[in-house]
């Protein structure tokens, strides 16, 4: 009975964990930080124009080479580094160190 406790009281520890984990990856764009992103990707656009076909905007995902993001402007999002792309109208955050997608402005 002991040794299932322990192994219950493990298991919610180390979940507890993963999940701590997963929320620091979470990018938080507020409603004003969101209007400032449009605004500067707006006047500096930099559009996907050619795709692999397997390739899916999803939050994770790592862009392909053939994409060649922009940067935002430091003072963009104070405290955080991005680049970006628009794939079909949508503006995705991408993180510069991995290529990872993440944030989607729909």
């Amino acid at each position: 009975m002991n040794t299932l406790r322990t192994l219950i009281t493990a298991s919610v520890i180390a979940a507890g964990g993963a999940f701590a984990a997963h929320a620091q990856d979470t990018v938080i764009i507020t409603p004003e930080e969101e209007v400032i992103v449009r605004e500067y990707v707006k006047a500096h656009p930099v559009e996907v124009v050619e795709r692999p076909s397997n390739f899916e905007l999803v939050l994770g995902a790592v862009i392909p080479d053939v994409f060649k993001p922009g940067a935002l402007q430091e003072n963009t999002l104070p405290d955080r580094s991005y680049e970006y792309v628009v794939v079909d109208g949508r503006t995705a955050l991408i993180d510069p160190a991995t290529r990872q997608v993440v944030y989607i402005l729909e």
